[in-house]
């Protein structure tokens, strides 16, 4: 999330609600337009006491779900470090093959699926070089115990990698359903409805403005906060970034060094297919 916008829009707001205060209290009554302040001070804090805290409980559900997500994401990039060791030990005919396909399929989980998970345009689409490789490992018959051990903890492997996957892709859509955002936005404004029968012209403007602009600041924050869990990659400071996928990388590109296997890569630096 942009922190300079996240600010304007909460500053945008208060500025709004604090207006609409002060110009209710020009034409109060004295002591607001409630008769028993203690009750109707009793009844906002019912309206504020219900609105916190299901705004909290789903603020918690939706920060496990960026957990989630950025937990799937390390998960990923482990495996795909994993399998290109574990492909060293298959047969050698397809040895090179996997071992390009799985440093495309990293430079297109940073590159291209990154970019699209940014922009939301990800949808069911699958990863071309998971695709590659299972056409690939299906051609491939292991003859040695070590190649059929190798088979075996690849096949395990690839499962292992396409869950984490699903978790990593999971909340890029949005998981908080358009019903539940409508009931918030109708919470938030009723509640601001209710405090602007509290405007009182025998107060002070700075002390209306403060009680207008401070509830309006918190809500705004929170609501905001909450929006920032509901699309938790891309860009801004916090949103999940493809920092583990990057990492493998530059290990697989290390580690092909050190056993100097030279393979010729059928993508782009973003894993798009040559």
């Amino acid at each position: 999330m942009n922190v300079v916008l996240g600010i304007l829009v909460v500053v945008a707001a208060a500025a709004i609600t604090v207006t609409a205060m002060l110009l209710v209290r020009r034409r109060a009554p004295d002591g607001s337009y409630f008769q028993d302040g203690d009750r109707a001070s009793g009844v906002f804090g019912v309206l504020a006491t219900g609105f916190s805290v299901l705004l909290g409980f789903i603020i918690f559900l939706s920060f496990q779900s960026y957990d989630s997500s950025r937990t799937g994401a390390e998960l990923e990039a482990t495996t795909v470090l994993q399998q290109m060791q574990t492909a060293q030990f298959l047969p050698p005919d397809v040895t090179g093959e996997l071992t390009a396909e799985l440093a495309c399929y990293a430079r297109s989980v940073a590159g291209s699926e990154w970019q699209a998970l940014e922009s939301g345009t990800l949808g069911d689409r699958i990863n071309p070089w998971g695709v590659a490789m299972f056409r690939t490992i299906s051609d491939v018959t292991p003859q040695e115990a070590t190649e059929q051990s190798a088979y075996d903890r690849w096949m395990d492997q690839t499962i292992q990698r396409e869950q984490a996957r699903i978790t990593r892709v999971h909340g890029a859509e949005g998981i908080i359903p358009s019903p539940l955002w409508l009931a918030l936005f109708l919470i938030t404004f009723v509640i601001f409805g209710y405090l602007l029968f509290f405007a009182d012209p025998t107060e002070g403007p700075f002390t209306q403005a403060m009680l207008m602009g401070s509830t309006t600041a918190v809500i705004a924050m929170l609501l905001l906060l909450l929006a920032f869990f509901d699309h938790p990659h891309g860009g801004g400071v916090g949103r999940l970034q493809p920092t583990a996928m990057e990492r493998t990388i530059r290990l697989i590109d290390t580690e092909l060094e050190i056993i100097d296997l030279k393979i010729s890569l059928p993508c782009d630096g973003d894993g798009n297919p040559l």
